[in-house]
């Protein structure tokens, strides 16, 4: 069953979805970013090459050619998916192919946490497990 972690209080969605990408990475986990229109998917992009300040993570759009060799997927419509590992959803809802990754990562912002509490429902009553993790506090 997918794992599903919520991270909340999120000053910088965008950000965050690069911190928790490069640490992924680092694990040895290709992600898929969900995002909610292209014009999302290129400021990821642009910050993808500039993060973390030291390094590189490797990633691309869904129809590039690499794109099932490239461990970071930046894509806005979820057609074609590539892998099954880690889903970051950037959308306002649930993706319909979520339960086919392994992990399923929700970034909340302040400005959108009632979207956020009816996916947090929507898992909830389909009996997945969910993992709350508030940024900005200790553990």
């Amino acid at each position: 069953m997918t794992r599903i972690d919520f991270y909340t209080h999120a000053t910088d969605k965008l950000q965050t979805a690069c911190k928790l990408t490069v640490k992924a990475v680092s694990q040895g986990l290709r992600v898929l970013i969900l995002t909610p229109d292209l014009e999302t998917s290129r400021k990821l992009d642009k910050m993808l090459w500039q993060h973390p300040q030291t390094g590189f993570i490797p990633h691309c759009g869904i129809a590039d050619p690499l794109a099932c060799e490239t461990p970071v997927i930046i894509d806005e419509k979820g057609e074609s998916l590539p892998h099954d590992e880690v889903l970051f959803n950037l959308q306002d809802n649930p993706p319909s192919f979520f339960s086919r990754f392994h992990r399923l990562v929700e970034i909340v912002g302040d400005m959108d946490a009632e979207k956020a509490r009816e996916r947090y429902r929507f898992y909830r009553d389909r009996g997945y497990e969910i993992h709350h993790h508030k940024l900005g506090e200790p553990g």
